[in-house]
């Protein structure tokens, strides 16, 4: 069992959305995080449309960021932000990668730590590569420094937008 930290963590989370009501679906998943024991949601990006990154036809996303500091252990949060996904009605084994979803949220960053094991990559792999993550996570959150790359988010999405 992953130990909790022994001080509260800060962590970054994306959120997007591109089925059924999307604005209200976010903003239902921020209240559902924001309820969770050992979660303190501290800022809340404003949503941005964004176009779909994935396969087939798809509607354009609705996505943004949350800065929060935690008591959680990385894993018992992702764990947390799965069960909301699935109360949104998002079926992680039925759902296509990068296809259509009603809810996706992500444990981009969790203090300064990597974590590279099964089921969990922090920071995200792709983060460098997505504007949609990035900018909304740039709003709140612009000095938030990036391990290993030992970089910040506004440097991230400057070297994206240069790119």
């Amino acid at each position: 069992m992953p130990e909790a930290p022994p001080e509260p963590i800060t962590a970054a989370i994306a959120l997007g959305a591109n089925l059924g009501d999307r604005r209200a679906t976010l903003e239902s998943a921020v209240r559902s995080l924001a309820l969770t024991p050992g979660v303190d949601v501290l800022r809340v990006s404003s949503f941005i449309e964004t176009a779909p990154v994935g396969p087939g036809e798809q509607d354009d996303y609705l996505n943004g960021a949350l800065v929060v500091q935690v008591t959680l252990a990385a894993h018992d949060l992702l764990e947390r932000l799965q069960t909301i996904e699935r109360v949104h009605g998002r079926d992680r084994a039925q759902t296509q990668r990068w296809g259509p979803r009603t809810l996706d949220l992500d444990l981009i960053l969790y203090a300064d730590r990597v974590i590279d094991e099964p089921g969990l990559h922090v920071p995200h792999p792709r983060l460098s590569e997505r504007a949609f993550v990035l900018e909304p996570l740039a709003q709140i959150a612009p000095q938030m420094r990036v391990p290993p790359l030992d970089t910040t988010v506004a440097e991230l999405l400057e070297g994206l937008r240069r790119a």
